[in-house]
């Protein structure tokens, strides 16, 4: 049976409806402002929140997004991570099976975090990442703001580590 005579004898009744572009769109409204509904679920301010958001974004490490947040580097990554922005974990998927062996009974601390490599501070990450899911709200407003902004790695300026690695679109012809 071909095409045509699985399509024979169809017609349309009815036109479809020209319902126009369907626009959602908060980027007017500064990241801070959407983030404060939320701000007793996250370790720091909203404004804080904005800048490591931002600065994280733009390719600057969690400990200089801390810095310009003004919050501890740990503060960062935990914010970062209720925030839904991935990346901040120290610990590799599989040795973060050994912190949710631990976190379920089944290793002692002292073993876990010896399996799990690293030091103190990567293993109580680790922990706050197992133990606290990101905010969805909280992840689809940063969503939202990273879809409307630039590029990964843009606005570094001197501090851009790629430099002139890229050309621009206009340097292709």
């Amino acid at each position: 049976m071909t095409l045509s005579e699985i399509a024979e004898g169809l017609e349309v009744t009815v036109g479809q409806r020209d319902r126009g572009v369907a626009v959602a769109d908060d980027t007017e409204t500064p990241l801070a402002d959407r983030l404060r509904e939320h701000a007793e679920k996250l370790p720091c301010t909203p404004e804080a929140t904005a800048t490591l958001v931002d600065a994280y974004t733009a390719g600057r490490s969690v400990g200089d997004a801390a810095a310009d947040a003004g919050v501890a580097p740990m503060t960062a990554a935990k914010t970062l991570h209720r925030c839904g922005v991935s990346g901040v974990c120290p610990l590799a998927p599989t040795r973060r099976g050994v912190v949710r062996d631990w976190l379920d009974g089944r290793l002692a601390r002292s073993e876990a975090v010896t399996l799990a490599g690293g030091d103190d501070a990567d293993f109580a990450l680790a922990t706050y990442v197992e133990t606290h899911d990101p905010v969805p709200a909280v992840a689809d407003v940063v969503a939202a703001k990273l879809a409307g902004s630039s590029t990964l790695g843009s606005g570094l300026g001197a501090d851009d580590p790629l430099g002139d690695a890229l050309g621009s679109p206009d340097d292709l012809r």
